[in-house]
């Protein structure tokens, strides 16, 4: 799909995210080693962390009514890559994350059009309306937590990540990923739904 082509229908969230399920044994020596496979990648995510354009994006929503087409598809394929990493921490896939390529993870985003679509004063408090989230996303995270270690002993013991705690997991990430782009990314006006499920 194209980026920024993505149209939700009438009772989807504007913001979509999928991992697809890995229906194979997962590596398991990768699995047990995560954080120290990851740390190349991690190296590279940490030197562009901040590299989310919120500010100029508000600027641009609140005095011109823009949003530019290179900031948007920077901060959608910067949080594509946030995801693929995040997936791969979460052990929800064993390849390794991709700078550039979508492998196994999906993650929409509308462009918006900020003249018609958007509030031009609603971005100044965006990030004080999602403080119920982040609360929420707080406790979810922990849960999360549990159930990746839970699912490490369960992929190096089978092979396999078991589907609730896969689901579970990804529909945090999911959440994560809709507060970010409501109250940062600034793409969409419609408040996040308080749902793991697409």
């Amino acid at each position: 799909m194209e980026s920024g082509a993505y149209r939700p229908g009438q009772d989807e969230y504007p913001v979509q995210f999928s991992v697809e399920y890995p229906d194979r044994d997962l590596n398991r020596l990768t699995t047990a080693f995560r954080i120290i496979v990851a740390i190349p990648i991690l190296i590279v995510m940490a030197a562009i962390q901040g590299g989310i354009l919120f500010f100029p994006a508000l600027l641009m929503i609140v005095f011109r009514q823009k949003y530019p087409r290179w900031w948007y598809d920077w901060n959608l394929e910067l949080s594509r890559f946030q995801s693929r990493v995040g997936v791969f921490l979460g052990l929800l896939d064993d390849r390794y994350p991709s700078t550039d390529e979508r492998q196994s993870v999906s993650l929409e985003l509308p462009y918006p059009d900020a003249k018609q679509g958007l509030n031009r004063w609603l971005p100044l408090v965006k990030w004080i309306l999602a403080i119920p989230h982040y609360i929420v996303l707080f406790f979810l995270a922990i849960a999360a937590i549990v159930c990746v270690i839970i699912a490490l002993f369960a992929i190096i013991f089978t092979g396999r990540y078991p589907r609730g705690l896969f689901d579970f997991v990804e529909g945090v990430i999911r959440w994560g990923n809709r507060v970010t782009a409501y109250a940062f990314v600034l793409v969409t006006d419609q408040y996040p739904p308080f749902r793991l499920s697409p």
